[in-house]
């Protein structure tokens, strides 16, 4: 499947944006929309009906119906801003809809529902600079990259409990309801906790990652647990890949195969698989993993989101620049695959964390449906959590293997 090149990838370079679509944001974290028949309401669904179109500083258009809406700065000096509603219909109670302040935030730069069609014909889609200027300077911040390279990693906390701006990405809406459209189904889980990927200088002599398919396909991988069989038009996870910092073949984007998802089957051996790339050593005997022009590099600018089909063949690349390149991985399941990694007991961090109380009940809400496992049973809803006993048990069994072979 193609020869043994190195650094030949195909390079699809995303258009940077020149213009954004602007949300209304109310203090909740709920999103102003409009419905089809021009009534304005409050959501937590990213879909096409959030999009404004700012005409003037104080005044917005709807993309979808037309309505706009005008605002009013609100009298105790902060930057919320209050709907001048005198000429609006309301979806739902005006009076509790009135009483909502706004402010007018980055949106996306284009449709949700065509971020969707791209990933649903060609099993991946950049959402280019989705994020804030001052959101990504905060992830940069905690994931220590970029502007912010010379300082340390605080590893004495998830990442998740040392700044807002990772569970408001976390949670950020449009991807969210991307990903849960794909997957054809509402509730949705992280499989494991979210965390920056930082890809130092390459040294010419450490491992590479191989070839593999993500969580919980793990083709390539060699680990336990692998979907055995095809899963069809059943998707059973969706990476969403952030990009803290710029994405650029040089400075180590993530390679894919794009397009391979639809193979529903792993990367070929003589790719370089994870498994195989994972043996102490096997770099500096071997070399590179595959890099030749039969892959792909997306490159993309810090604040883009790259979802992508966890079938898709993948690996992560090699950072040729003196500067480390930061991502953060998420791998998002349907709520009927068991997690990856245990999130509830950093979830129980998260919430006796400062972050929790900053941070709108919109967010909350969502990363407590992402990271809490829930099962239903007698008595109502209960939360999946590690029991130690037996993790214990486990480990005990584990040595004893591990020791006498058996």
């Amino acid at each position: 499947m193609g020869n043994q090149k190195h650094f030949a990838e195909t390079v699809h370079k995303v258009e940077i944006p020149t213009k954004h679509y602007s949300l209304l944001v109310a203090e909740n974290g709920s999103l102003l929309n409009c419905d089809t028949e021009a009534k304005l309401g409050l959501t937590d669904q990213g879909n096409d009906s959030i999009l404004w179109n700012q005409l003037g500083t104080t005044e917005l258009q709807h993309l979808e119906t037309g309505v706009t809406v005008s605002l009013n700065s609100a009298q105790n000096g902060s930057d919320r801003l209050i709907l001048n509603a005198a000429t609006q219909t309301w979806s739902d109670d005006e009076e509790i809809a009135t009483s909502q302040s706004f402010t007018v935030e980055h949106g996306p730069a284009d449709k949700p529902s065509n971020y969707l069609d791209h990933l649903r014909t060609h099993g991946w889609v950049c959402l280019t600079s989705i994020l804030s200027d001052q959101i990504v300077e905060e992830l940069e911040r905690t994931a220590c990259t970029d502007r912010y390279e010379h300082q340390s990693y605080d590893m004495s906390k998830p990442a998740i409990c040392q700044n807002p701006a990772v569970a408001i990405t976390a949670a950020e809406p449009i991807s969210l309801w991307i990903i849960r459209q794909y997957m054809q189904i509402p509730d949705i889980k992280l499989g494991h906790v979210p965390a920056f990927a930082v890809l130092k200088t390459d040294d010419g002599k450490r491992n590479v990652q191989g070839w593999h398919s993500d969580f919980p396909y793990h083709w390539g991988t060699g680990v336990r647990g692998q979907v055995p069989t095809p899963s069809g038009q059943t998707v059973l996870g969706v990476q969403r890949n952030v990009c803290v910092s710029d994405f650029s073949k040089i400075r180590g984007a993530t390679a894919f195969k794009l397009g391979s998802h639809a193979l529903d089957s792993g990367p070929p051996d003589e790719w370089g698989t994870a498994q195989i790339h994972g043996q102490p050593g096997y770099r500096e005997k071997n070399g590179l993993p595959y890099g030749g022009p039969e892959s792909d590099i997306v490159e993309a600018p810090g604040g883009s989101i790259i979802l992508y089909d966890s079938r898709t063949w993948h690996r992560a690349g090699v950072n040729r620049t003196e500067h480390p390149r930061a991502a953060m991985l998420q791998a998002m399941i349907p709520t009927y695959i068991l997690a990856k990694n245990d999130t509830s007991q950093t979830y129980k961090q998260f919430l006796k964390s400062d972050v929790y109380s900053k941070l709108p009940d919109r967010v909350q809400t969502e990363i407590e449906n992402l990271m809490v496992q829930q099962f239903i049973g007698p008595g109502g809803r209960y939360a999946i959590t590690p029991d130690e006993e037996l993790s214990e048990r486990l480990r005990q069994r584990q040595k004893a293997v591990m020791s006498t072979g058996y």
